[in-house]
Parts: C-alpha cells; structure tokens; sequence
C-alpha cells in the first residue's frame, strides 16, 4: 500500500497485517512514500517486501519505516534468513512460488530460520499476479511451520481457503483482487470480505 487516505481506511477495518513493497519493479512500489506517516501508524503489524535485496538495503528500511515484520519473496537462502531473523526486531515471512513441479523438501532448510511461510502462485514477477494456484498442492506440505496463503484470493474463494482446515494456515493474504489499482485498494469489498471470515 501506498496512498495514505487508502492505508487509513484499510486499518480501521482492523486488519492484522499491511504491506509495504520496496522492490522497485513492482507496480505496488512504496516509492517516496511518506516515512513518518508509515512510522506512526499504531495497532496494525507493518511488512516490508523484499525481493532480492542485500542484508543492508533491508536493515535501512526496518530502521526507516520501524517495519515489524520482513517478507522474503526472492531467492533469499536459508543463511540469509537466519542472519535477518537474529539481527534484527523483526518477524520473518519466506515467500515460495508453488506450482506442480515446486519442490517441497527445500522448505526444510528454513525451518527454524522463519516465522513463516508464504504460499503463492510461481510467477517470474515474483507474486502479484492475482492468478491462483492448485491449493490441492499444499498436501504436499509435511512441516508445521505455520503459512500465509496468497495467490489469486477473492472474495469468493476466501470462505474456500477456510474450509481447508489446516491449523497451519496463518493468515490470509488478500492482495490484488481486492484493488481498484496496483497498490490502492476497494476498501469496501475488503471490508465484506474480512466480515466474512470473521463469522
């Protein structure tokens, strides 16, 4: 997110988590988005997404946005995490492209150096691409590592991701079907959509 009157309106939905994507080729890019404004925020757990980005680049930003929370959805390794995990105030979130061909044990190495997992549909833009993938492949998932869903979520198949039952299904991110464009979102529709799960 990036229009501070859109941030205002999603917050008071009451919503767990917002995101705030600094990887410059997204069309969500925070840009020059207004630090302090994002630092005061209260009541809400603030993400950076990351793509790629060195130990430093993320380190600057935490300190500058007071980010709570770090989504990795590059090719970030395992040692990367681990580091950012002990060095910094923050929840990590490891973001994996799923498709058929995804290979699940790869997971394994991360265990222990995340909070989080973050399933969304492979893509070579690296996520935001509002198409879904087979949930019938999580499975496939054997760890108890706890996830967060993305990938192509609406306000149809939210009450679908529920019906899983996975008590390792975290959070549910819900992204660009909820957008009237890249990076602003119809807070209308979140706002049925969140009162829905919420029942």
């Amino acid at each position: 997110m990036k229009h501070p009157d859109n941030i205002v309106g999603v917050t008071a939905l009451a919503v767990d988590y917002i995101g705030f994507i600094f990887y410059e080729k997204s069309k969500r890019f925070v840009g020059d988005a207004n630090k302090d404004y994002i630092k005061g925020l209260q009541g809400v757990i603030k993400v950076g997404v990351f793509v790629n980005a060195n130990l430093t680049e993320v380190y600057r930003k935490i300190e500058e946005f007071e980010l709570d929370a770090v989504q990795l959805h590059g090719d970030e390794s395992p040692q990367f995490c681990a580091e950012l995990k002990q060095c910094a105030p923050v929840t990590v979130i490891k973001a994996f492209g799923i498709d058929p061909h995804f290979d699940w044990s790869v997971l394994d190495a991360y265990v222990g150096a995340v909070d989080f997992f973050l399933f969304d549909t492979k893509s070579s833009s690296y996520g935001g691409t509002g198409m879904r993938f087979d949930w019938s492949l999580l499975q496939q998932y054997k760890l108890e590592c706890p996830y967060f869903l993305s990938g192509g979520l609406d306000a149809d198949s939210v009450q679908d991701a529920l019906q899983a039952n996975d008590p390792r299904l975290y959070a549910l991110d819900l992204n660009s079907k909820f957008e009237v464009e890249p990076g602003l979102k119809d807070v209308d529709l979140l706002a049925r959509s969140i009162n829905s799960i919420k029942k």
